[in-house]
C-alpha cells in the first residue's frame, strides 16, 4: 500500500489525522462489530450503521459490503435521503461526489468497476452556507455538536485524504480546518462520514480508537490495499 501520514493543526485549532493515498489503493471493507485499530488493514472508520445494518451506501464493484460479508444487511442506499456519496469509476479513472440514495442512481462508466462510500456532502467548492443547506437537505446528523468527526477528500489530481479529528468540534469548524490545512488550495470535493466514538484511525505507527472509554464496534471502514 502506498500512502502518507500528517498530523495538523488548524487555526481554529482543529486537529487533523490525515492518511493522503490514492483512490485506486481503497475499498470498502465490512469489519462487523470491531473497531478500526483492531483491524490488520490501515485506513479509517466508514458511514452511520444502526445494529449491523449500515444506513449508508458502502460497495465494492456493485457489491455492498454487508451483503458480500453475509453478516450484515445495508449498504446498497444511503437510507431515507439522498446523499453525498464519494465514488471511483474505475474505467475511467474519476472521482465524484454524487447526491443519491441508491446506487442505481449512480453515473458510471462500468457497474461493475467502482467502490462507493455514502455521507454528508461538504461541498468543498461552495461557500458555508451553501454546504450548510445541501448538508440540512441531507439530514445531516449532530452538526452543531463538538464531536469527533471523520471524512473523505479529494484534489484536482485525484489524492484522496482519510481524516480524522480527535478535537470535539462542530461540523462547520471541522470543514473550515480541512479547506485551511488540506491539500494547499487543490481540494475539489469530499463528504463527512460517522463521528464521536464512531471517528477511528490506523496506520503503521499511529491509531485512535474514538472518543469513548471502550472502543465503539463499528461495522464498516475505509480501507488500504
Amino acid at each position: 500500500m502506498a500512502y502518507t501520514f500528517s498530523t495538523v493543526t488548524a487555526s481554529n485549532g482543529v486537529k487533523l489525522y490525515a492518511i493522503k493515498t490514492s483512490p485506486k489503493e481503497v475499498y470498502i471493507k465490512w469489519i462487523g462489530a470491531s473497531s478500526v485499530p483492531a483491524q490488520s488493514s490501515y485506513g479509517i472508520n466508514g458511514g452511520y450503521f444502526y445494529g449491523s445494518k449500515l444506513l449508508q451506501i458502502a460497495v465494492n464493484n456493485g457489491i455492498s459490503v454487508a451483503t458480500a460479508s453475509g453478516q450484515g444487511t445495508g449498504g446498497a442506499m444511503n437510507e431515507s435521503y439522498a446523499r453525498g456519496t464519494m465514488v471511483w469509476d474505475a474505467k475511467y479513472e474519476e472521482l465524484s461526489v454524487q447526491v443519491v440514495q441508491s446506487t442505481s442512481e449512480l453515473a458510471l462508466g462500468n457497474r461493475n468497476s467502482y467502490w462507493a462510500q455514502g455521507g454528508i456532502s461538504l461541498k468543498l467548492g461552495s461557500s458555508e452556507s451553501a454546504w450548510k443547506t445541501q448538508a440540512t437537505k441531507e439530514n445531516i446528523q449532530n452538526p452543531d455538536g463538538n464531536v469527533n468527526r471523520s471524512a473523505m477528500v479529494y484534489n484536482n489530481t485525484k489524492n484522496i485524504w482519510l481524516i480524522v479529528t480527535d478535537t470535539g468540534t462542530t461540523a462547520a469548524k471541522f470543514r473550515a480546518a480541512i479547506l485551511e490545512k488540506i491539500g494547499n488550495g487543490t481540494l475539489v470535493d469530499g463528504i463527512l462520514l460517522d463521528g464521536s466514538g464512531s471517528s477511528q484511525y490506523k496506520v503503521q505507527n499511529s491509531s485512535y480508537s474514538g472518543s469513548d472509554a471502550t472502543p465503539r464496534k463499528v461495522y464498516q471502514m475505509i480501507a488500504l490495499r
